[in-house]
């Protein structure tokens, strides 16, 4: 595991899947009512991080990373929300994003490494998150390569006003172009023989595998309302790192009946879904950008778990697409009937989880980031305004740094290198 922590990508250029996913015992889910969620995520940490390092180190980082909540909210009869935007930068990327620093960290330090530069391309949240996530860290310099002009305001403010070891690049292009950079960066062999790198995207395992943690304290939220089957849980996806965490959760014992993956109008899955056939696109703009992803990285993952079984992806998981008109209709009509505000991630899970649910089924949808990241979207839609929390204020106080580049990758690899 330490070496798919620090390289990030297989030498083949492979992603890294764990060896084997360790089946929890019975006690564990039958004590979770009385557990919180550091308590839970330790567990959950050990099983695949425990190996490599000393038991009071793994505690330590599970318990300072992982400072904050991720409450159960009750929205209609049966319908929850899972906020995960407490953290940080509000952002459910938080958790995998801070623990991946500080895992990284350590294995920098004991490996006697002098720099490792972290790679990240972003369609919205992951660069805040992972900036935020490592910034101060000796040791790691961050790279955020993001699309000019397809994050939103605030998003962009997280990660271009932090200086210090975190450099943002704005690409003239889509995240499909930025992820597809650092794809090439991994593959050269020059670039790699002249520094360390490694990816903070959900290609990483410890950025994916801790966003587990979130679906087992779900599930311990709904055992103290007494709830213990026939649940059904609800992700709006991009690059799939999060609902393959849920799966695997699943593979270790968690409960969950059936899976959701909520599209945007990139909906590269829910055509493999109904095909048989990975069609992957260049991805198209739409409200929901942390979800505009034409070719999600972790589908390799999804495959590996089942097999390459399409009948049992299908038996598994649905699929969803969620237009940028149903987006608005959601967010207005939940509001009005409910008093809830979604953001337009979180409106395509509530959309898609309200689609599929049976008689007698518990259903969650992951609200993934705080609807103020996405103001004017939200208001326009609403016809109010929308506060905005302190924490993202102090973002917006900061001063915009970024370099400009194209999307040819000799660019990119003379701004690493310090050629530029």
């Amino acid at each position: 595991m330490q070496e798919a922590v620090v390289k990030g990508l297989a030498s083949d250029k492979g992603l890294y899947m764990p060896e084997r996913i360790p089946a929890l015992p019975p006690s564990f889910f039958e004590n979770m009512s009385t557990m919180d969620f550091r308590e839970i995520s330790y567990e959950i940490a050990s099983a695949f991080f425990g190996e490599d390092m000393e038991t009071s180190v793994l505690k330590e980082i599970v318990y300072d990373t992982l400072s904050f909540d991720t409450p159960l909210v009750k929205v209609t009869d049966a319908v929850y929300s899972l906020e995960l935007f407490h953290g940080p930068t509000l952002a459910f990327k938080d958790a995998g994003a801070r623990f991946m620093a500080r895992l990284l960290g350590y294995f920098v330090k004991k490996q006697g490494l002098k720099q490792v530069n972290v790679l990240v391309a972003t369609s919205g949240d992951t660069g805040s998150a992972v900036a935020n996530g490592f910034l101060g860290v000796k040791g790691i310099h961050v790279y955020v390569l993001y699309p000019r002009g397809k994050v939103s305001a605030i998003q962009e403010c997280q990660f271009t006003t932090l200086g210090r070891n975190i450099t943002a690049l704005e690409i003239d292009g889509t995240f499909d172009d930025c992820q597809a950079l650092v794809k090439t960066a991994f593959m050269d062999r020059d670039l790699n023989e002249k520094m360390q790198l490694t990816s903070a995207n959900s290609i990483n395992v410890a950025r994916f595998l801790p966003q587990a943690f979130y679906y087992f304290h779900a599930y311990a939220q709904l055992r103290r309302l007494g709830v213990k089957e026939n649940i059904v849980v609800c992700v709006p996806s991009g690059n799939f790192g999060n609902i393959t965490a849920g799966l695997i959760a699943g593979k270790m014992g968690l409960p969950v009946k059936h899976f959701i993956a909520a599209n945007n109008k990139n909906d590269i899955f829910l055509q493999y879904l109904l095909t048989g056939l990975y069609s992957p696109k260049p991805s198209v703009q739409t409200l929901a950008n942390a979800m505009d992803v034409g070719d999600p990285s972790n589908f390799a993952r999804i495959l590996d778990l089942y097999g390459h079984s399409h009948q049992a992806i299908a038996e598994m998981i649905s699929g969803f697409c969620c237009t940028d008109e149903m987006i608005r209709e959601t967010v207005k009509t939940c509001y009005r009937e409910t008093g809830y505000l979604l953001d337009p991630h979180g409106a395509c899970g509530y959309r898609a989880l309200k689609n599929f649910m049976q008689a007698g089924e518990t259903g969650i949808f992951l609200e993934t980031a705080h609807p103020a990241k996405f103001k004017d979207t939200i208001e326009s839609i609403i016809g109010q305004e929308v506060e905005i929390p302190q924490k993202l204020r102090e973002f917006m106080k900061g001063e915009k740094q970024s370099i400009e580049l194209g999307k040819d990758f000799s660019e990119l690899k003379k701004v690493l290198t310090g050629e530029s």
